[in-house]
């Protein structure tokens, strides 16, 4: 047993390895799973040694994974696969199913492996990482886009898959040991019984527990039974001789349907990602760094190798099986070629199972890292490839590009958001006027709603202003959300009709001044709608209607004072901030003397 002085140690180590490295690879773009993986290597007995033996955090460590997958069970609620349904068990398992032949076969013929070890190299490796793939995916914006939702659907089967694959080690291992004819029966009904137990447990004890449970109104009463909940499954599950994540996966799924699947998810999650992390660090540890200095060709061509088959097969089931363009299907395979998370898990079993040998444990390790490691470079080549490709050339019906514009009093440059309500509120004021986009679909949407003078062309060209009669209007304005785009704008038609009065959307105050240095004026697009907030705060807080009008008047009377002076400084840094400090003290003191005044509303 450890000593306390030890433990305290090792956690000290842990967490500050942590706290050094996750951030760094986040802000290099490479994940929080590789800064977990790094973090184990700096600090295990291969680099600085502040961690002797890895074995000693193994156990409490692979709880992130059981935790990961108690939470992979409680979102995957039976409604929300019938929906995605096709995308999941079509496409998703058409890629594992592929992916894993063509690389079993090529351990099993190739390299010359057992069937069962061929067959667990196969799946295994047929899995990407989760982690990687939903945050390039979120940080990119991509998520939403069809080649992202083909993503996200494999990866949901792939953790799915990854749940029979886990129970599925321990027996083609029991398969490949000298061991009595009843052995693999007696182990096949303790995994029935056990999630037998687990089922009717869920269906008929979990859910009058936590309403026993949540009465108490104890939040850390709480906490204690989902970690009971998870670690208890868990454990009955590795009594019976299968994985531990399976009880945890069964116990999630038992509880997706519940009215406590958001309070779980809540209260497990912060335990989750701080075990998982753990994971990653004891899997770091564990790494050979003395393999890859050795044979360095060797990892790195089976690395090659396994992204070198995994970027085929999904260009192959992005195009025919999910329908994404060619560009779409790149990116698909990009984001999925690496190994995965859950292969550490597969093949750590493996190895305790005699699947695989410490050798090939280490090799496969070292692949799989190397493969994380190298997304993020393939992921900002495939961005400059598809930015330097140059852009399809959308056609415009010429409908759009014919432009009649009869004597506008008002030019409207961007139908989103903002530029919608303008257009609206002049149409029923029958105020003539012509509006500008270099959107398709925004002017396809504007025009269904009625016949909407809405044109395509760009404001930033000088003969689409006059095909749209700028010259003739009273008022230009400028509501696209981009600060550039608005500015240029001005500029152009400033330069151009100096007698047209010009109204531009602003980002912020430092927009502002450039806004009107480029003779519009401008609105900020978050302002009103900040201070019509704080009015209805106020007037839930105790304030009357007048007195919180009075106060909001009073606010935009000193921040347009404010917004002023700051313009006379715009190029000073330090005065800015200045002027900012002194302007906050400055209303604090108007308010209270706002309150002290008795012919003030607030009396």
């Amino acid at each position: 047993m450890p000593h306390e002085g030890s433990l305290l140690q090792a956690a000290v180590v842990f967490l500050f390895a942590a706290v050094i490295t996750v951030p760094l690879a986040k802000r290099l773009q490479l994940g929080a799973v590789l800064g977990y993986l790094f973090a184990g290597v700096i600090i295990g007995p291969q680099v600085l040694g502040l961690i002797g033996n890895p074995q000693s955090v193994s156990h409490i460590s692979e709880l992130g994974v059981v935790l990961l997958l108690f939470i992979i069970g409680l979102e995957l609620s039976p409604r929300r696969l019938w929906v995605m349904r096709k995308s999941v068990f079509g496409v998703g398992l058409a890629q594992v199913l592929l992916t894993g032949v063509v690389i079993g076969g090529v351990a099993l013929l190739g390299f010359a492996q057992p069937l069962p070890t061929a067959v667990v190299l196969g799946l295994g490796l047929a899995l990407s990482s989760t982690a990687f793939g939903l945050q390039s995916l979120a940080e990119s914006k991509q998520l939403n886009s069809p080649h992202g939702r083909l993503a996200f659907a494999i990866l949901l089967f792939q953790d799915i898959a990854a749940i029979p694959l886990i129970a599925l080690v321990p027996l083609l291992a029991v398969g490949g040991h000298d061991s009595a004819p009843g052995d693999g029966l007696n182990h096949g009904l303790r995994v029935l019984g056990s999630i037998a137990v687990v089922v009717v447990g869920g269906r008929y004890l979990l859910r009058p527990v936590f309403r026993t449970v949540a009465r108490t109104g104890l939040p850390e009463v709480s906490t204690a039974t989902a970690l009971l909940v998870v670690i208890g499954t868990a454990w009955l599950m590795d009594l019976a001789g299968v994985s531990m994540a399976l009880g945890a996966f069964l116990a999630g799924l038992l509880l997706a349907d519940s009215e406590y699947r958001h309070e779980l998810e809540s209260q497990i999650e912060p335990f989750k990602g701080l075990l998982l992390g753990l994971f990653f660090i004891s899997v770091g540890m564990g790494a050979n760094l003395q393999l890859l200095l050795e044979a360095p060709a060797t990892v790195v061509g089976l690395m090659l190798l396994l992204i070198g088959i995994k970027l085929p097969v999904l260009l192959f089931i992005g195009r025919l099986a999910g329908g994404l363009s060619r560009i779409g299907a790149v990116r698909l395979g990009v984001v999925l070629a690496a190994g995965g998370e859950f292969a550490f898990v597969v093949f750590k079993i493996g190895r305790d199972e005699n699947l695989f040998d410490q050798h090939l444990y280490d090799t496969l390790l070292l692949t799989i890292t190397l493969s994380m490691a190298v997304t993020p470079l393939l992921l900002l080549a495939c961005a400059r490839w598809i930015k330097s490709r140059p852009k399809p050339v959308v056609p415009v019906p010429e409908q759009y590009t014919t432009i009649e514009a009869d004597a506008p009093r008002v030019v409207i440059a961007g139908m989103g958001r903002m530029g919608q309500i303008i257009s609206r509120i002049l149409r029923a004021q029958n105020v003539p006027f012509v509006a500008l986009d270099t959107s398709v679909d925004t002017i396809e949407l504007t025009r269904s709603f009625g016949n909407v003078p809405v044109f395509y062309g760009d404001p930033l060209r000088p003969e689409i202003l006059s095909a749209a009669k700028v010259g003739e209007a009273e008022y230009f304005v400028i509501a696209t959300d981009d600060p550039e785009t608005n500015i240029k704008t001005a500029e152009l038609v400033h330069r151009l009709y100096p007698h047209i009065k010009i109204i531009a959307r602003a980002r912020n105050r430092q927009h502002v001044h450039r806004l009107v240095d480029a003779g519009a004026q401008a609105v900020r697009e978050t302002y009103y709608s900040s201070l019509e907030m704080s009015r209805r705060t106020l007037v839930g807080l105790g304030l009357s209607e007048e007195q919180a009008h009075w106060r909001i008047q009073r606010f935009k009377q000193h921040d347009e004072q404010v917004l002023a002076a700051q313009y006379l400084v715009r190029d000073d840094a330090a005065k800015v901030m200045q002027t900012a400090q002194e302007a906050r003290s400055e209303l604090e003191t108007l308010f209270q003397s706002d309150s002290n005044d008795p012919e003030r509303p607030d009396h």
